[in-house]
Order: C-alpha cells, then structure tokens, then sequence
C-alpha cells in the first residue's frame, strides 16, 4: 500500500504540472469570477472532464497483488482495478465552477471509466457524476470566497473516493475482489485525490494573486502616467501642452514614439518619426478617423495605416480621450512590431483612456463650478446696489419737496458712492480700508437725511487695513440697522461698528439700539429672503451678504443674528485671514510678545 500511495502521488504531481497550465488561460477568469454562461460552462466541464480522463490514464492498474504501473492503459479485464487520481478534475470543477460544471465533468470522466471496464468501471460510472454534483452544491456554501480555501477543498475532497468506494462494494455486492480491492487502492486513492484537489486550488490561489499584483501594478503605472500628464492636458489641448504631455508618455510608457491630436491635426509628436511640420499636420488615417467618431480604442496593425510612415514604426495604438462627454482628442503610441502590442498593452491602453477622460471631466466640472460661483457672486453684489439705490432715490424725492438743497449734496454724493462702488465691485475681494472708505460715503448719504438722529461709531483695530473682505459687505449691514431697525421710532439711533483682530481673522461685530430682529424670523434670517415681522423686509441685503460670505469662505463665515438682552440687535462674523494675512498677523502677535 506504501509503494502504491507514492506512485500515486508520482503522477499526481505531473497531472498536477498538467493541470496548472490551466490556470494560466485567460478564459479561465470566467470561473474563478463565479461568472460562467453555458457556453463557458460546456467549455470547462470538458477541460476537466479531459482533466479526470488524464488522471485515470495516469493511475496505476491493480490485478490482484500485482501493481502494474504502465501508462495509457487502453482496457482493463473484469477482475483488474484502477487506482487513479480522476476525482482531482471533477472535485475542482465542482467547487469552482458549480453543479453544472462539476456535473458535466463528472459525466465526461465516468464515461470514460465505464469505456475502461474493470471492477470498478460500473461505479465510477455512477458515482463520478454525483460526486461531482456534491461538490458544486458544497461550494455554494463558500459562495462568498472567490475561491474556495485549499484546506477546506482537501477536507472536503477526502470523503469523495471514501463515497466511491463504497459505490463499488455497492455495485458489486461486497464481493471478495471488490472488498480486497477496496482495502488495497482506498487509502492511496483518499490520498492522492485530497491532496491533489488541495494543492491545485493552492496554484490557482497564487495565479489569483500573481494576477491581482500585477494589475495593482499596471493601474499603479497608469496612475503615475496619468498623473504625470494630467496637468498639462487640463490646460487644453494646443501644441505647447500636447507637446510637453507626448514628451512625458513617450518616456513612461517606452514607446517607440508617442503622438497627441485633437479631433482635427496632430499637435505634437515625439519619438521616432518625429519631423518638421508635422505639428498642424492634418488626421489622414483611417483607424484615426474612426477613433473620433466612435470613441473607441483602434489598433494599427500594418505600416500602410499609421500616420506617419517610418520604417522603424510597424504598429500603433489609438486611444481617444473624452471631455465633456465628446471625443476630445487622440494619444497615439507607437511600437516597432505587432507583436510589442500584447493584451496588457491594450489593457493599459483602455485603463488610461477611460483614467484621463475622468480626470478632464473632473477638471470640466471645476471650471464650471468656479465659472458658476463667480457668476452668482456677481450677481449677488448686482443685487445690492440697486437695493440701496432704490432705497436712496426714495429719500432724495422726499428731500427735494421739504429740502432742495439737501436732496443736491445727496444727489452728488450718491454719483460719488457710485463711481466707488463701480471701481470696488470688480474683484470678489478688497481691502478694509477700502470697504471702510465705501461705508463713510454711503453714512455721508444718509447723515444728510437723518442729520443728528443718527449716530454711527465705527472702531478698527490698528493693522486690519489690508485684510481682504468681499466689498460691500458692511455697508448692506448698516444700512439693514438704518432703514429696519429703525423704523417707525423717533429717538436717537445708535450703531456700533467694532472690527477686531482675534487669532483666525477678524471678528466683526454690528449693533444697534433699535427694535431687534422679529423673533419669527430670527432663525432664518440670512439663510434666504424673508418677509415677516410687519416690518416689509425682504432681508436681500443681508440675505446677499450671507451668501458671498460662505461662499468665499466656507460656512464658518456666515453672518449670526441675534437680539441682545439690553434691547437692539446685533450681527456678527468672523473674516478669516488670508495666507499672506495669517502669516502677517501672527508675526505681528510674536512682535507683541516680544
């Protein structure tokens, strides 16, 4: 039993050399995915069907007590055995590729067993094909594992020739030959086949993972090529980027040369074939063509469909890139033969398509989130001057019918206010004292009307004048206090304007003496225009104000309202620094400390 067990194991070991090639198949993906159509399923229960069938032709014939250990035994006599390794191809097909798969390879192998004769013909015949449904019914258990663990398919597969033994003393009645050839070939068999099915999963495990790493390195490769060339081909294509992008994959891919076109010409060209005049040179080549119109990666096979022509240049790949859903442009990488263009290049090819197209989308997006943030500040600061400017040429109406002369200073200084206003709003941010010389020329307006029944008091901490703010910011907040909080009261009016340097910007605080915020809209004030309050406000200024705060500089920015327990109300935010700014006010602080 001792010699018979390693001579199993002997040809085990080139059934399994055999066996290994397998995996080496890219078809085979189909299985270890758990993904097989009916074709790819026919297809596999014949591989391992013809896998058993080199395992019964590489076992050894029993005749009795004698061993005979020749190869490709065409038949075996009635009293003669097969002491093989067949159940390896149907106990794998089972567990990998389902009851379908294992099935038909157990069909295939216990045919051929019944072909053979022998004792043991009738219940491989038999047995071969229920084994192999078992153990796709047992994977089904292990549905979660890509592939079932090698320890788990050995433990498993010791119980399938334990069951096939025991189909031939079932088949043959527990007859002395059956029994003794049971007895002689059982313990070899358990062997030889759970071994067997365990190592081969343990090869299929490290192709899994041979194959895992080497696509981590590919995309690790593509990301690094990408990333290298992303920052020039976001600037769009023209001749200078696409030059310096083609320069950069021309060196990490090592390509014979690399060429980068739009939809229209070549823009730039590097490598072999390089000439002069060939930037703007016209697309002329088909598969080019056709790559525009379709989006879809072509492969030049032949000299005669590569543009340009050079001896040294025997085929290319032409890899369209999108923007904005369109074919964008072209990356063209040309190799000396055919045969350089192997699956992984093609792969690669897709992979750094689809990654570039994303990344330019990505880019797309940006620009136009920015394009739009602009716009809406923009049209956020539209919205007040003509809020303001409603607002005076209301009070210059009223000044001309009681005092002319009054509603003239007005006049001249709104014409003032407005050339400033004109001058400020043309950049999203602008310097404090800038913002505070916009504020005393707006109070010069009102003080004309209100003359001493108004009071603004305006403090600055010393060395805030150049920290940057969005313009018009101050002046809408003041004049929410003036004309809102305010209204219908004929005592003196009192508004605090504090500016204050604290450790992330400038805390700006705004207060009055007036009638608070309504409290019904005090939760939302600022998050959008309201109405409420019997005070006819629509809040767009200070709605206005909110909205180009958080947008420059995020949600902790925002304007917070509230009505302090002495009476009035108060808004406040903090502007943070900018970097120079930061930079600035904390070497202001160590001078301080100093």
């Amino acid at each position: 039993m001792q010699h018979l067990t390693l001579l199993l194991m002997e040809r085990m070991g080139l059934l399994l050399l055999i066996t290994f090639i397998l995996t080496r198949i890219p078809q085979f993906r189909y299985l270890l995915d758990r993904r097989p159509d009916w074709r790819t399923g026919l297809t596999f229960s014949l591989v391992f069907g013809l896998v058993s069938i080199g395992g019964t032709y590489a076992g050894v014939t029993i005749t009795g007590e004698t061993v005979n250990s020749s190869f490709l035994v065409a038949s075996l006599q009635p009293e003669e055995a097969m002491a093989d390794s067949a159940l390896i191809g149907v106990m794998v097909a089972g567990l990998l590729g389902g009851v379908a798969v294992g099935t038909g390879a157990g069909l295939i192998s216990g045919i051929h067993a019944y072909s053979l004769g022998g004792i043991t013909g009738v219940a491989d015949a038999v047995s071969t094909p229920i084994l192999g449904l078992l153990a796709g019914l047992v994977a089904r258990f292990f549905a979660e594992e890509r592939v079932i663990a090698p320890v788990k398919a050995l433990f498993i597969s010791v119980f399938a020739p334990i069951l096939q033994m025991g189909a031939v003393l079932i088949v043959n009645e527990s007859s002395p030959a059956a029994i003794h050839t049971v007895d002689l070939i059982g313990v070899p068999m358990v062997a030889a086949n759970s071994v067997g099915v365990g190592i081969l999963v343990a090869m299929i495990q490290a192709a899994m993972k041979e194959e895992e790493r080497a696509a981590a390195s590919e995309t690790q490769r593509a990301l690094h090529i990408a990333e290298m060339a992303l920052p020039f081909l976001k600037q769009g294509l023209t001749f200078e980027t696409a030059e310096a992008a083609a320069n950069v994959l021309r060196r990490e891919l090592r390509a014979s040369a690399v060429a980068i076109t739009d939809t229209k010409q070549i823009l730039a060209h590097a490598g072999t074939g390089m000439m002069p005049g060939i930037q703007g040179t016209p697309i002329a080549s088909e598969l080019s063509r056709k790559a525009v119109q379709t989006g879809e990666i072509q492969i030049a096979r032949t000299k005669e469909q590569i543009q340009p022509h050079h001896p040294a240049i025997g085929a290319a790949i032409i890899v369209p890139i999108r923007s904005g859903g369109q074919v964008a442009g072209l990356i063209k990488l040309y190799y000396p033969s055919v045969r350089q263009i192997r699956p992984v290049e093609e792969a690669f090819a897709q992979g750094l398509s689809k990654l570039i197209s994303i990344q330019l989308d990505i880019a797309m997006a940006e620009q136009l989130r920015s394009l739009m943030k602009d716009a809406e500040l923009k049209a956020l600061q539209a919205q007040i001057n003509p809020h303001f400017l409603f607002n005076t040429l209301n009070a210059i109406v009223t000044l001309i019918r009681i005092k002319p002369e009054a509603a003239r200073r007005v006049t001249v200084q709104l014409g003032h206010y407005m050339r400033m206003n004109l001058t400020m709003t043309q950049a999203p941010l602008v310097p404090l004292y800038k913002e505070l010389e916009h504020l005393h020329t707006y109070l010069g307006i009102v003080n004309i009307r209100f003359e001493d029944q108004l009071s603004v008091d305006c403090q600055c901490d010393p060395g805030l004048e150049s920290v940057s703010m969005p313009p018009s910011t101050l002046q809408p907040l003041v004049e929410n206090s003036i004309h809102h909080g305010f209204k219908g009261r004929t005592d003196r009016g009192d508004i605090h304007v504090e500016l204050r340097r604290v450790a992330s910007g400038v805390r700006i605080v705004i207060k009055d003496n007036g009638n608070g915020f309504p409290v019904e809209i005090l939760e939302t004030l600022g998050a959008s225009p309201v109405t409420g309050g019997g005070s006819g406000s629509t809040g767009i200024g200070v709605y206005n104000v909110n909205r180009r705060l958080i947008h420059l500089f995020g949600p902790e920015a925002r304007l917070k309202f509230s009505n302090p327990p002495e009476g009035g109300a108060r808004i406040e935010c903090t502007i943070p620094y900018q970097a120079e700014e930061r930079r600035e006010a904390i070497d202001e602080s160590n001078d301080r400390r100093g």
